[in-house]
Order: structure tokens, then sequence, then C-alpha cells
């Protein structure tokens, strides 16, 4: 099993990233997925998730209205779309598959 993320980097506020996950080693389109961050002396939080058949959720609703979490289980790959980012949306990013493994991480960095 392997989760790799990518996409991260470097944003002004108001800007917008999508993250991948690209997933390898399991039966990725029965699987729900969930997306997490994990900002600088805070604890992990989830910000979204997916189920295989495509229903979604949010962790609040500030993620719900700027934050467009979708799969295309052909690719093999889960999707954060992230819009509007504001300076406390940075975090280390991390994708999971329910009840399973976790990726590596990648750094979204929110300027002011």
């Amino acid at each position: 099993v392997q989760l790799v993320e990518s996409g991260g980097g470097l944003v002004q506020t108001g800007g917008s990233l999508t993250l991948s996950c690209v997933a390898t080693g399991f039966a990725f389109s029965s699987r729900a997925m969930n997306w997490y961050r994990q900002a600088p002396g805070q604890e992990r939080e989830f910000v979204a998730g997916i189920t295989s058949g495509g229903m979604t959720s949010y962790g609040d609703s500030s993620a719900r209205s700027r934050f467009t979490v979708s799969r295309n289980n052909t690719a093999n790959t889960m999707y954060l779309r992230m819009d509007n980012l504001k300076p406390e949306d940075t975090a280390v990013y991390y994708c999971k598959i329910v009840g399973g493994d976790w990726g590596q991480g990648t750094q979204v960095t929110v300027s002011s």
C-alpha cells in the first residue's frame, strides 16, 4: 500500500491549490478516503472525506465552503481543491485510507 500526496506549495492569501493523492497497492475504488491536516504544534484534524461511491463530507463549515474533495477511481487518485486559502490553512496535508494507511504528507503554506 502506498499513498503519495503532491500539489502543496506556497500560495498567497486568497489563492488556490489542488492536492492529489495517488494510491497504489490496494483496491482504491472500493475504499473510502480522507484528507487530514496538521499545523505546527496542533493535533491532526479531519479536513474532508469521500466514500467509494463519491459521497463527501467536510470537517467544518469553513472547509465545506472553500474546499472540494473528489476522486478518480480510474486514475486511483483523490483530490482536494482548496480555494480562497487563508494563513490558518497552513499545515501538512495528509491523505488516508479510512481504517488504513497514511500518506507522507504535502506542505501547504499560505502567506498573508
